[in-house]
């Protein structure tokens, strides 16, 4: 009997644990499901039984995480948006003693690149600005929590780089603000305006991202 009780209580703290794992677990598969949906079809467009289909789980299951489709565009569209800036400041190392600054921003320029320049991020700013008179804020959002937290992140670098006298910046907002129109703005715009297609190869990439670095050093390098 003893063993039977102790089965049966390891049998109950089993179902506990799992309960919030099964949870997140359709969580995740509908937001991937969903993401997938908007991303194709846009707002309008994307359907709330589609969703549930795909993410294999009932239609209740879906209002049952997420009250509303509103709801759900809106978490997928932070979600992406943090988790791209969360790889952006990520990878920003610091510059070893003794290290080539220009290779560096190089490095720097390209990543961040390659992070904003891929088919699903392009889907999604390209889905939010079509989006905006039906939520501003969220726009706002996307602003926030993507291209003014990379500007805050490389406004913190270079003014990392400029007390160890590498590079010359009075301003460190405005020595980012230059830097990343310098990198990001033709092959950003190619890509929004011309579709998934025009997205520059790493080659091309890596090519911008140097005469980018080398026409700011021009500006703000070692005096």
């Amino acid at each position: 009997m003893a063993v039977f009780v102790a089965d049966l209580a390891s049998s109950k703290t089993q179902e506990g644990t799992d309960a919030p794992n099964r949870s997140a677990r359709k969580r995740k598969a509908i937001l991937d499901a969903a993401t997938e949906v908007f991303l194709k079809s846009g707002y309008l467009g994307a359907n709330m039984d589609e969703i549930a289909a795909l993410s294999g789980v009932s239609k209740q299951t879906v209002y049952k995480h997420f009250a509303s489709k509103e709801a759900l565009f809106i978490e997928i569209v932070t979600s992406m948006t943090d988790n791209a800036g969360d790889v952006v400041r990520d990878e920003v190392a610091e510059l070893d003693e003794g290290g080539d600054v220009a290779e560096y921003l190089v490095d720097c320029a390209y990543r961040q690149l390659k992070v904003v320049l891929t088919p699903r991020i392009m889907q999604l700013r390209r889905l939010v600005i079509g989006e905006v008179s039906r939520f501003p804020e969220l726009a706002r959002v996307l602003y926030e929590r993507g291209p003014a937290r990379a500007l805050a992140t490389l406004g913190a670098m270079f003014e990392r780089l400029a007390a160890r006298g590498l590079l010359t910046i009075d301003d460190p907002a405005v020595a980012a603000s230059h830097f990343n129109w310098l990198v990001m703005s033709a092959p950003l715009n190619q890509a929004m305006l011309l579709g998934d297609e025009a997205i520059p190869k790493p080659a091309e990439l890596r090519r911008h991202a140097k005469e980018g670095v080398r026409v700011f050093l021009a500006a703000y390098g070692r005096r």
